[in-house]
């Protein structure tokens, strides 16, 4: 018997319509830990790292955590796996909500989806079984429509994860949308586009039955009780303004993007397009949480402009307002509520689609493109109407959209060696929007990631602006933000730590209300009833840090692809609180291997492999 998981997957393909159950050991969820620790071991195992991501036989995993569906804070999170469309190398996308708890009831940890139906589909998971089940008319709908019409079909309540036209269509960043209006997005490296290409528009998932029970009920009360008091007060901030609420402090670390990561101040923009001036301004409609989740960032907005005028839908983060805000020079909150809402619907990251905005304003500032190329668009840099206006261009792949929908990366390959000047990106994935020239470990973060330039794979702002003191993961506290000193170690630990919370099916979020190993140890522990140290768990950390590399490795990773785009690298910010700065790459990427260790090409030794027993 298997405590706080099934022991088993299911595995469908749409080509075929059949399907199976497969028992997994239950060591593999104590060395891999479930989510995309389990995920990443059965892709590399099988060799589906070999496969094209647009090929049928291509694999898309989406697993829950062991302590998915759980009753401890923010235990609610799943994760979308395979190879990128976008990069071409491993991806994975996580996502909260209430989709994932209710899959986990479904009687499996997770889902191998291969194949491609011959005709439009969505699956349906109730506790008893599967259904594949037309999609037709579902086809061309965008998420909030499709999660409606799928809960009208099967009447009973179930939550659906779900693509839009922008996956559809085949747009390399096309994201996967859970819960509708509420949205939560699996947004990065391009999932949804896998899901389109196998004719996949949807998974519902009716909450069903119970969990698999925990080994100690008590124990895992009284821990999440003493846990509870810490994360609310240390996270409050995001209780009361969601991540909305950090623009301007950002903006005064010098950490913001502006401009296309060409500016150096936008004091008086940020404070317009913050989490407070939009509550302020009476946009906020309430607040809301996912599964499970003490700290309720979640925040539903009022859409003032655009073509869905008149509606409620949910509030832009951090990163939507860094990227459609300062990115691009617009300071007013509605046209970014606008655009969130937009890419929601439609099925697109925030995060690549405003890097992808913000590119084309740069090329036409530049002459690179004009009216006629824009087809009439005037991109001057500020201007909403343009933003709202190409977002649905780009989700159909029509016009500009279409050379823009392939990424900054392939799309600057089109407008001529010039506009590679003009991109933020590493491994091909766009430059999440947190400065490394700000915090310059995030140089080393973005540069080594397993999915590219990814804040969420280290997140270590968090440690050099004091919000999560490092010696909360056992490293000194004091680091000059814009020096090397200290930055490999960081980088390795918090990148370790990061993948814990993957695979457990955790929110990063806890780290703002000071969670620690030794905390998620514990959890673990009365969950499985396994004796589960907090050293074996920044083990398991490493060992999938790790293994998710050597998949890369394996499709050509190396040291020649952990880096930036020279805007990074070698033009600083000429103002504001990061002036000056620029990360040394090349020195703290060395030390880095070194204590990895990898050799000096970024290749897992032997010795390490051994180590972690991955060989």
């Amino acid at each position: 018997m298997h405590y706080g998981f099934y022991g088993k997957v299911l595995e469908i393909n749409l080509s075929s319509g059949e399907a199976k159950e497969t028992a997994l050991p239950g060591e593999y969820y104590r060395r891999y830990l479930g989510g995309s620790g389990l995920a990443a071991k059965i892709f590399y195992e099988r060799g589906f790292h070999k496969i094209d991501p647009f090929d049928e036989a291509a694999p898309l995993l989406v697993f829950t955590g062991v302590l998915t569906g759980h009753r401890l804070p923010t235990a609610c999170k799943a994760v979308f796996c395979g190879r990128s469309p976008a990069t071409g190398i491993w991806a994975e996308a996580t996502v909260g909500g209430y989709w994932p708890a209710a899959l986990k009831t479904c009687g499996y940890d997770g889902l191998i989806i291969t194949g491609r139906a011959p005709r439009p589909v969505y699956l349906y998971l109730n506790g008893s079984g599967f259904e594949i089940r037309d999609a037709a008319s579902l086809w061309g709908q965008d998420v909030y429509k499709t999660q409606d019409l799928i809960q009208e079909e099967l009447v009973e309540e179930c939550r659906v994860a779900a693509i839009g036209p922008a996956g559809e269509n085949g747009v390399l960043f096309a994201a996967i949308i859970i819960d509708g209006v509420d949205a939560r997005a699996a947004g990065r490296c391009g999932l949804g586009a896998l899901m389109g290409a196998k004719n996949l528009k949807a998974v519902a998932a009716r909450r069903s039955g119970t969990l698999p029970e925990a080994a100690d009920p008590g124990g895992l009360a009284r821990a999440r009780k003493e846990s509870l008091p810490r994360i609310r007060e240390k996270a409050k901030g995001l209780t009361d303004f969601g991540t909305a609420g950090g623009v301007p402090l950002v903006e005064r670390l010098g950490d913001l993007p502006i401009r296309n990561w060409t500016g150096g101040s936008w004091t008086e923009g940020a404070a317009r397009v913050s989490g407070q001036a939009m509550a302020e301004a009476g946009l906020r409609v309430k607040h809301y949480a996912c599964f499970s989740c003490p700290i309720r960032c979640g925040k539903d907005m009022k859409v003032e402009i655009g073509p869905y005028r008149g509606t409620v839908a949910h509030g832009p983060e951090y990163e939507t307002i860094a990227g459609f805000g300062a990115m691009c020079l617009n300071d007013d909150p509605n046209y970014i509520i606008a655009a969130n809402d937009l890419c929601n619907r439609l099925g697109l990251d925030t995060i690549s689609t405003a890097s992808a905005v913000a590119f084309a304003m740069e090329l036409f500032e530049h002459g690179f493109i004009d009216k006629a190329a824009s087809g009439g668009l005037d991109l001057q840099w500020g201007s909403g109407e343009a933003i709202l206006k190409l977002i649905p261009l780009i989700a159909g792949r029509e016009g500009l959209g279409a050379q823009l929908s392939l990424g900054v990366k392939k799309a600057a390959a089109h407008f001529g060696p010039l506009a590679q000047e003009f991109i933020a990106e590493s491994k091909g994935l766009e430059v999440a929007f947190h400065d490394p020239r700000a915090f310059t470990s995030m140089a080393l973060v973005y540069a080594t990631g397993n999915r590219g330039a990814c804040h969420l794979e280290g997140l270590t702002y968090f440690n050099e602006n004091m919000a999560f003191p490092a010696s909360l993961v056992g490293l000194p506290d004091e680091y000059d933000p814009h020096g090397s000193g200290g930055k490999a170690a960081l980088a390795k630990r918090m990148q370790d730590f990061m993948s814990i919370f993957n695979a457990l099916g955790l929110c990063k979020f806890l780290i703002r209300g000071h969670v620690t190993a030794a905390d998620i140890a514990r959890w673990f522990s009365c969950v499985t009833g396994w004796e589960v140290s907090e050293q074996e768990l920044w083990d398991a950390g490493e060992r999938l840090f790790n293994l998710k590399r050597l998949i890369n490795v394996e499709l050509g990773i190396s040291r020649k692809d952990d880096t930036l785009s020279p805007r990074l690298l070698v033009h600083d910010r000429r103002e504001g609180a990061a002036a000056g700065s620029l990360p040394h790459l090349g020195k703290m990427l060395s030390e880095y291997y070194g204590l990895r260790g990898w050799t000096e090409e970024g290749i897992p030794a032997p010795d390490t492999l051994a180590r972690l027993n991955l060989n």
